[in-house]
C-alpha cells in the first residue's frame, strides 16, 4: 500500500502511514469540519511523523493547524504520535485515558493480572515472560498524553459537524467510530478491517470487576453497524469498506464456524485453553503467543455462553470440556 494522501470525499483526507507492526500502514484521517479534526495519530516513530507531515503539506495544512484529534482506541499505532501536537484538544473514550497516561501502577497491574490469568489457562513461563517484554516494547511506540474531552455513546463532538460517538467495544475497550447519519459512513479505527479479522483482544478488568469478553462485545457491536445501515466504513487499515453489511456476515459467521471447530477439538475430553491454541494454531503462538491466546478464550467465552462448553478447575489450573460429555 502507497503513502500517497487519498481523497475520500470532499471533507475527510485519508493519510497512509508506516508502523513497525504485523498489522501493517495505518490510516489516519483527517476531517475538514468547524475545526479541523484528525482522527487517530499513528505510531510513535520518526518515519511515521515525517510520512505524516509530508502528506499533511500537500493538502496545504501543518500540524499546527489541527485543532482537535478523535482517538478511535488507545492502540500505539493509533495514539503514538499524540505527543507531536501539544496544542491540540485530545479526545476519546474515558477508557484510553489509563493507557495514555502511561500509568505505572495502571500498567504494573494489568501484566500481575495478566500473569495470573494464563497461568491459570496453562501457558507456560516462558511464554507468559514473552508476552510481559512485547508489551513494554509495544508501549515504547505509545504517547503520555492526557484526554481533553471524553465522550460516550450518542455524543456529537463540537467542532465536528453531523458526525456522532457509537461506541463499538471488541477490539479494545476504549473503541469509537464515528457515524455520519447523513451519508451513512462511518471511521471505524479497528472496528472493521476488510482484508483481516480484527482481534477481539482481552484486557483486564477494572479492579472489583469481571473480565470483559471481548468476543462477546465485538460481536453485538458488529450488529450495530448492521442497525445503521452503514454504507462505507473508512477503517484503521487498508481500503475503504462499501460492503459493510456483506463483510459484517462474512465476520459473525467466521467466528461462529471457529467456535464449533474449538468445540470440535475438545473431542470428550478436557482441555487447558493453551492446550487449544497450540492445536489450533501450531505454527503461530510461539511468535504470538497473545493474540493466539486472545483468540482462542474469546471462542470459549462464546461457547460457554451459547452452554456448549463448561469448565472446572483443577490444581488451580483451568479446564474446558463439552457440556454433554
Amino acid at each position: 500500500m502507497d503513502s500517497n494522501v487519498g481523497l475520500k470525499s470532499s471533507n475527510i483526507i485519508e493519510f497512509v502511514l508506516p508502523t513497525p507492526f504485523l498489522v501493517g500502514p495505518v490510516n489516519v484521517y483527517l476531517v475538514k469540519s468547524e475545526a479541523l479534526t484528525l482522527v487517530d495519530a499513528g505510531p510513535k516513530t520518526e518515519e511515521a511523523w515525517e510520512s505524516f507531515t509530508m502528506q499533511l503539506k500537500e493538502t496545504g495544512y501543518s500540524p499546527n493547524d489541527i485543532e482537535q484529534i478523535v482517538v478511535t482506541h488507545h492502540h500505539p499505532d493509533h495514539v503514538g504520535l499524540l505527543d507531536r501536537f501539544p496544542n491540540s484538544r485530545i479526545i476519546g473514550h474515558k477508557n484510553n485515558e489509563k493507557w495514555l497516561i502511561r500509568d505505572n501502577a495502571f500498567l504494573q497491574y494489568v501484566i500481575l493480572y495478566f500473569e495470573q490469568f494464563y497461568q491459570e489457562n496453562g501457558l507456560p513461563q516462558r511464554l507468559i515472560e514473552k508476552i510481559k517484554r512485547q508489551l513494554q516494547l509495544y508501549m515504547n511506540f505509545s504517547c503520555q498524553r492526557e484526554l481533553d474531552i471524553i465522550v460516550k455513546e450518542g455524543d456529537c463532538i463540537d467542532g465536528l459537524y453531523g458526525w456522532n460517538v457509537v461506541e463499538v467495544p471488541g477490539h479494545a475497550q476504549s473503541q469509537i467510530m464515528l457515524f455520519n447519519p447523513s451519508d451513512k459512513s462511518a471511521i471505524a479505527g479497528d472496528h472493521l478491517i476488510q482484508a483481516i479479522s480484527s482481534n477481539a483482544l482481552l484486557e483486564a478488568p477494572d479492579k472489583g470487576s469481571d473480565r470483559p469478553k471481548p468476543l462477546l462485545q465485538y460481536r453485538k457491536a458488529l450488529q450495530k453497524l448492521l442497525d445503521l445501515e452503514t454504507n462505507i466504513v473508512y477503517p484503521g487499515h487498508g481500503t475503504p469498506i462499501k460492503q459493510a453489511h456483506e463483510l459484517v456476515t462474512t465476520r459473525l459467521k467466521q467466528q461462529e464456524k471457529r467456535a464449533m471447530g474449538i468445540y470440535e477439538l475438545l473431542g470428550g475430553k478436557e482441555k487447558t485453553a493453551f492446550e487449544i491454541v497450540q492445536e489450533l494454531f501450531p505454527q503461530k503462538y510461539e511468535k504470538q503467543a497473545d493474540l493466539t491466546f486472545s483468540e482462542v478464550i474469546g471462542h470459549l467465552d462464546l461457547l460457554e455462553e451459547e452452554n456448549k462448553v463448561m469448565k472446572s478447575v483443577k490444581d488451580s489450573i483451568v479446564f474446558y470440556r463439552k457440556s454433554n460429555e
